[in-house]
Order: structure tokens, then C-alpha cells, then sequence
């Protein structure tokens, strides 16, 4: 029994490839079910998200469970094995269960610490769960990788700092501000940048928008979006005296914001602080603004530098990730070593020699007047009996290893017979 993965990610194959492997949700039930019909596949869980496409499975024998997996990729996304490869991982038993638990924590992502990632891990094991796709191996391995991942987070700094230029901007208005609420935004262009920008303020308290694009209608679909206020291009201006926070990004070839017009806001606004996020190439905003008195200017090179220095604050929390990950693979391998056969068998006929000895020796004290050699046929009868009745046992365990989906019934009789209470009591 071998826990197999065979993916690809942002790290080994183009978009053009990746959105080849996507899946719907309304696809999943099918696409298990064909899966597991694999002769050497028992259990599966599919993760596809706009990164990754990555199939987990319970294999019999790693080297055909990973072709038959090929080959149900291949015929999924028409592409021939041989390109395919090209693009492939696989990983196996303890690689496999670590990369698991890497991705599940976000230390296997695009960006380091990006919360998503735990939430599409839960979807693909539920939707395999309730898909009947998965079992005894992949119900414990996914439910771990998910309380791994919730472990990374609580315990490590690793989401902590933003490292998106729409983010970065937030926490840099929080510096000027300190608390954002009753506060208003000015987004000057109506990109995607400074759409994320201004959600990001809104999710942090900011109280109006006002929204100003060349395009019109393009700013009240936005206004409206955020339940702001849409505002002529050319007037814009004119509103800087209510603005609190400018995000400007409009491609203009030249600066729609000078240090004049910025000087006359300021004296109507008292010289209350102001924030500009120009994140526009070439700049809107004319550098000559940040000069004046309690005004705060950066533009996107002095956002990217915040966001380098937050990515290298994740790198050290991914280390402390890292150590939790490796305690926490060691002890699913000791649990996944315990549905071998021959262990199993061992601890069997150790749970029940150990209460033969125990039971017997209950009785022989009661029978003081026995001899030796009496003593001695109990104790052979007692044996005799263990031997007999562990029999059957045994040879269906050995017969039940050449099967693809045997170590249930290892896991079963583990169960039943409370093989891993110490263990479970650790």
C-alpha cells in the first residue's frame, strides 16, 4: 500500500497546460469515480485549483498505480502521455504525505502564507469524501493535512504580513492612520489594481469611495460596487479636499496629479494628513507631491519594497512551519507503518499472548497444589487455544495484503482489537 501523488503546479507547467487539468465541481463525481475504478488505485482525492492539479491516491503498486494515474490525466486533458510527463511530479509514501502537509500550509504556493489554499484542501477531501472516493488512508491522511495547516497558521507568523502591492498599500495607509474607519478613499481609474486596493480599504474600515475614470459608466459600476459615489474624471480634483486616501492608476502617459493642485486640498483640508497609492507605470502622481507638509506619497517601487521585506518575514516563519510539518509526518508514518501485515500480526499475537500470561497466572495461584508439570499443560493448553483461535486471523491478514484495498481490513482489525490504544493514548 503506497500513498502516491502525481500533479503539477505554477512550478512545473505553463497556464496554458494548467487550465488543460481543471475541474468543476459539477465534474468531480465523475472524475473520482473514474479514478478509482483504477485496478490498482483504492483510494483517490483530486485538489484542482487556478496552481495546481494534483491527484492523491492509495495505491497497491506504486509504479503502475503512477501509470494508471498518467493515463487518466492523458485522457482527461487530451494530451499525449509523453508531453504530459513532461509537466509531471510524483512523489510517494513519505514525500507524498510532506508535500501534503506543505501545500495544505501554504508553504508550497505561489505566495508563501496565502490563506486560500487551506480551504481548497478541504474542499477537494469533501468532495471526495462524499464522492465515496476515499477511506481508512486518505480520511486520516486529509483530515491531519487540515489540522496541520490550521497548526501553521495559529503557531507561526507565516500570514501575517502582506505581500500583495494591494495589500502592502493598506498597511502602509494603517501607518498614516492608524485606524481607517470614518475615513474616505479616492480611486482616480478604475483598474484591476486599484479595484483590489480599494476593497482591501473597505474590508479595513474605510467608510466612502469616491470613484473618477475617464470612462464614466466604468466608475459607477465601481461606485456602485462599493457603495460609493462616482465622480467625473475632470472634476476629480476638485475632491481631493475630501480625500483621506488617493489611489491613482490610470495609464496616463503624464501626471494627472501636480504639486499645486495638491497644495490647495491641503489648505482646505487644514493640513489633515493625506495618503496617495500611485500605482500607476508611468506615475500619476508628480513626486514633488510627498515634498509637502503631511503629505505621504509611494509609489509602486515603494510598495514592491514593502512586500520584499514581508516575503522574507514569511521565509523565516516557513522554517518554523517546516519543524511542525516534519513531527507531524513522522507520526502519520508510524501510523500508516502499524497497517502492515506483518506488524499487525506481531502486535496481534502480543495483545494476546500478554492476556493469556495474565489470565493464567490468575489461575494458577488459586491452584497452589498443582506440580510443576501441571502448571506446565496449562500452560501449553493456554497457548494451544491462542494459537487455534488466532489462526484463521492471521492467514486472512497475509491473504488480504495482495489486494489492492487490504489494508482496510488490517486497519479494521487493529480496530477491534484495540491494537492502538497505546498509541491513541500518547
Amino acid at each position: 500500500m503506497h500513498i502516491t501523488v502525481v500533479g503539477l503546479s505554477h512550478k512545473t507547467a505553463p497556464v496554458e497546460i494548467r487550465e488543460k487539468l481543471t475541474f468543476s465541481v459539477q465534474e468531480q463525481g465523475k472524475i473520482l469515480r473514474q479514478l478509482i475504478s483504477c485496478k490498482n488505485v483504492a483510494e483517490g482525492v483530486i485538489l484542482s485549483t487556478c496552481n495546481r492539479t494534483e491527484v492523491y491516491a492509495v495505491v497497491s503498486d506504486f509504479n503502475r498505480g503512477k501509470d494508471e494515474i498518467m493515463s487518466f490525466l492523458s485522457d482527461i486533458c487530451a494530451l499525449d502521455k509523453s508531453e504530459l510527463l513532461n509537466y509531471l511530479y510524483f512523489k510517494d509514501q513519505e514525500s507524498a504525505i510532506h508535500h501534503l502537509f506543505e501545500v495544505s500550509s501554504s508553504l508550497d504556493s505561489m505566495v508563501v502564507g496565502e490563506a486560500q489554499i487551506l480551504g481548497q484542501v478541504k474542499e477537494a477531501y469533501q468532495s471526495s469524501f462524499e464522492n465515496q472516493a476515499t477511506s481508512v488512508v486518505l480520511n486520516r491522511l486529509f483530515r491531519e493535512a487540515i489540522s496541520v495547516g490550521k497548526r501553521v497558521r495559529t503557531e507561526t507568523g507565516i500570514g501575517e504580513n502582506a505581500v500583495s502591492i494591494s495589500y502592502a498599500a493598506v498597511q502602509l495607509a494603517k501607518k498614516v492612520f492608524e485606524d481607517l474607519k470614518g475615513h474616505t478613499a479616492l480611486v482616480i481609474g478604475a483598474g484591476e489594481m486599484s479595484e483590489l486596493t480599494a476593497q482591501h480599504l473597505l474590508a479595513n474600515g474605510v467608510s466612502a469611495v469616491l470613484v473618477a475614470n475617464r470612462t464614466h459608466e466604468r466608475a459607477v459600476e465601481l461606485a456602485k460596487r462599493f457603495k460609493g459615489k462616482a465622480i467625473k474624471f475632470d472634476d476629480c480634483q476638485d475632491f481631493l479636499k475630501d480625500a483621506d486616501i488617493v489611489i491613482s492608476s490610470t495609464g496616463a502617459p503624464h501626471y494627472v496629479i501636480h504639486s499645486d493642485i495638491v497644495l490647495k486640498a491641503m489648505r482646505k483640508r487644514r493640513n489633515k494628513p493625506i495618503f496617495f497609492i500611485d500605482i500607476a507605470v508611468p506615475r500619476d502622481v508628480e513626486p514633488e507631491v510627498g515634498d509637502i507638509y503631511n503629505v505621504f506619497l509611494y509609489d509602486i517601487d515603494d510598495l514592491q519594497l514593502v512586500v520584499d521585506a514581508n516575503l522574507a518575514e514569511r521565509e523565516k516563519e516557513a522554517s518554523k512551519a517546516g519543524n511542525i510539518i516534519n513531527k507531524e509526518v513522522d507520526k502519520f508514518l508510524s501510523w500508516i507503518s502499524s497497517l502492515e501485515v506483518v506488524p499487525t500480526i506481531s502486535d496481534l499475537r502480543r495483545e494476546a499472548e500478554e492476556i493469556r500470561i495474565v489470565e493464567t497466572e490468575k489461575v494458577l495461584a488459586k491452584m497452589s497444589h498443582l506440580s510443576p508439570s501441571d502448571r506446565d499443560l496449562i500452560n501449553v493448553l493456554t497457548n494451544g487455544i491462542v494459537n487455534k483461535v488466532l489462526h484463521k486471523p492471521t492467514v486472512g491478514l497475509k491473504e488480504s495484503a495482495d489486494k489492492k484495498d487490504g489494508y482496510i481490513y488490517i486497519e479494521t482489525l487493529r480496530c477491534l482489537f484495540g491494537l492502538d490504544k497505546e498509541r491513541n493514548e500518547e
